[in-house]
């Protein structure tokens, strides 16, 4: 009995090394022991705005999903074509960098009596786990990060997830004040107080609304919370949460490969809508094609690679030279999406006001926010009978709206197309998911084999690990 229970203590402290040796294992020996909060806080902010942009998340995935882009050559993923090492990039970096390094400051903050830190951190830490559970469904959020802890972290329940977010926001809320000490390293805001408590609660309504056709008490209590804590929101867009990139090696992700690339272009659906409404955003969205005559011309989503190959780069059309500049803003959080939120809150009872107003509000902010504000042009778009407010379907309304609105923010967009239900958008056209279209990423594939028996759960208490597995937020 002794040789048995020696042999048991051998074995726990063999498993604590384990760990201890994984953890030392898994650090970066070029990273410096004591870091600066406010060195890694600017790492997770450009860490995270670049894979919110770049290739693998928005522009080979989600906008297409959206309809936003198209691809002209090497079509497979417009076609649906995915496996799970196609969605590998969110993951790996939202959780082995932006999360990681967020913790660390939370940690640092505590330590040195930092609490603004903190603030921010919980703030921008919420977002990537909104970003991570809104695409993949139940994910690591309790224990995520803490490898010290939890080598194999357990998967938690969206409706947790998006709960968890909304007390973690709150928290953030009532930390950050005037008297809790400068903020340095924040390229979001430049530290600035009163803008980081406005895109707080904006993004509380953004995570509320989220949940609101599960849990419409829970949702509408968001609201109330923040009514009786006396914080707004966004007030103009100026307020916008963006991150704007700089000459390169620091440019915009979508400038970068367009530099070396070009089998990207703007896609047919969005093209379409914009001319029949005659939006004054389309020669922003999109540029002329380069073959006379010059038109605006979208692709067609999920063509056949040879298909979409006889279109022909200079006979179709590649997003505006807005979105492919150098130093085009990653966009977070916009003044539009925040007066659409309020709109659709008015309309389900959460607050009271004017939704109309409010959703006019929002098209007046996406258009300013592109230097539209000619008030004859804007007032004879709003006048348009496809374009004013229905009052008896919301969802339509801001659904369409918003997806305009949100262009080439593609997990957003994608993120609020599921949970509005508009547009309603043809599946792919050579697409291979039985006329279906995708309403998740998959798993990563490392997952399977580092955090099987979690992945399994997972799958069994959400569904088959596939693109059209709904989603707990996705109720239609």
């Amino acid at each position: 009995m002794q040789r048995v229970y020696i042999l048991l203590i051998g074995l726990s402290l063999g498993i604590v090394s384990c760990k201890k040796e994984l953890a030392n294992i898994n650090k970066n020996p070029n990273a410096s022991e004591n870091p600066q909060p406010d060195y890694l806080l600017t790492a997770a902010e450009k860490l995270t705005a670049d894979a919110y942009w770049g290739v693998d998340n928005n522009m080979n995935s989600s906008l297409l999903f959206v309809q936003h882009w198209a691809k002209i050559q090497y079509t497979d993923p417009d076609r649906y074509i995915e496996n799970n090492n196609s969605f590998t990039t969110l993951w790996k970096t939202l959780y082995g960098q932006s999360i990681t390094d967020l913790n660390k400051v939370i940690t640092i903050a505590d330590q040195q009596q930092k609490p603004n830190y903190k603030a921010v951190a919980l703030t921008l830490r919420s977002w990537v786990f909104q970003l991570l559970t809104d695409t993949y469904g139940d994910i690591p959020y309790r224990q995520a990060g803490k490898i010290d802890s939890f080598l194999t972290p357990a998967y938690d329940k969206q409706e947790d997830v998006y709960l968890g977010l909304l007390s973690d926001l709150k928290t953030a809320q009532a930390t950050l004040s005037a008297s809790g000490g400068a903020i340095a390293g924040d390229p979001l805001y430049g530290g600035n107080i009163g803008s980081w408590k406005k895109f707080i609660n904006s993004l509380r309504i953004r995570i509320a609304l989220r949940i609101a056709d599960k849990d419409p008490v829970q949702a509408q209590q968001v609201f109330t919370d923040i009514q009786t804590e006396g914080g707004g929101y966004f007030t103009s867009n100026g307020d916008m949460a963006a991150l704007v990139y700089q000459d390169s090696p620091n440019q915009n992700p979508v400038s970068l490969t367009f530099d070396t690339r070009q089998d990207y272009r703007i896609s047919k659906t969005i093209v379409d809508k914009l001319t029949s409404l005659n939006d004054p955003r389309l020669p922003i969205y999109a540029q002329l094609t380069d073959s006379a005559p010059r038109v605006y011309k979208g692709v067609p989503n999920g063509l056949l690679t040879n298909d979409a190959n006889s279109l022909g780069l200079s006979k179709t059309s590649r997003p505006g030279d807005y979105f492919r500049a150098p130093h085009a803003p990653a966009v977070i959080m916009s003044y539009a999406e925040v007066l659409f939120d309020l709109s659709e809150a008015v309309s389900r009872g959460f607050i009271t006001g004017d939704a109309s107003d409010l959703y006019r509000q929002a098209i007046l902010a996406s258009l300013a926010q592109y230097g539209i504000i000619d008030a004859t042009l804007t007032a004879n778009y709003l006048a348009q009978a496809s374009v004013q407010y229905n009052a008896g379907n919301f969802k339509q309304s801001v659904g369409e709206q918003k997806w305009l609105a949100l262009f080439g923010q593609g997990l957003e967009a994608f993120a609020e197309w599921r949970r509005l239900d508009y547009p309603k958008l043809a599946p792919a056209v050579a697409g291979v998911l039985g006329g279906q279209m995708p309403v998740r990423f998959i798993y990563p594939g490392s997952e399977q084999s580092l955090n099987g028996a979690n992945y399994t759960k997972a799958v069994q208490d959400q569904g088959a690990d596939a693109l059209t597995t709904k989603l707990w937020f996705d109720v239609n």
